[in-house]
């Protein structure tokens, strides 16, 4: 009887064991395409043999490839096939930030603080300066 009980246990513990790897195993993958731009996310997703479904988006001033993935996660839901339900297999659900490139006191946008933020800081910056440089190349003195 003791050894019986002894192998229920070994049994429920290893189902338990086996089933924490796989709840656990897709948050991880889907925290790989937080912060990348959705572009670059959905081919990743791609790659791995997902579809990208948006489930929140906020902001309008980019377009839907610049916006940054804030959230990525498999969908827990049962989706109707024919007379049947099926998991939604092959699905990852995201969130975008679609607010700027980078925010400033006057704009949304990711934070300098994240590196997709302060890429587009400087590049903005730069195209600025770019601009100033040629603005003071063109400038005539009158009379001269």
């Amino acid at each position: 009887m003791r050894s019986r009980t002894k192998r229920v246990l070994r049994v429920a513990a290893a189902a338990v064991a086996a089933g924490t790897l796989v709840l656990l195993g897709t948050p991880t993958a889907a925290a790989d395409y937080v912060g990348q731009k959705f572009a670059d996310a959905s081919d990743a997703m791609g790659e791995s043999g997902l579809n990208p479904i948006i489930a929140t988006r906020v902001g309008d001033k980019l377009a839907q490839d610049e916006c940054i993935v804030t959230g990525a996660w498999a969908p827990s839901f049962l989706r109707g096939v024919g007379d049947g339900f099926e998991h939604s297999d092959g699905e990852m659900m995201v969130s975008l930030n679609c607010s700027g490139a980078y925010a400033s006191e006057t704009n949304p946008g990711a934070s300098v603080q994240h590196p997709l933020g302060r890429a587009a800081k400087s590049e903005a910056e730069k195209q600025a300066a770019d601009q100033e440089e040629k603005e003071l190349a063109a400038v005539v003195t009158p009379d001269e």
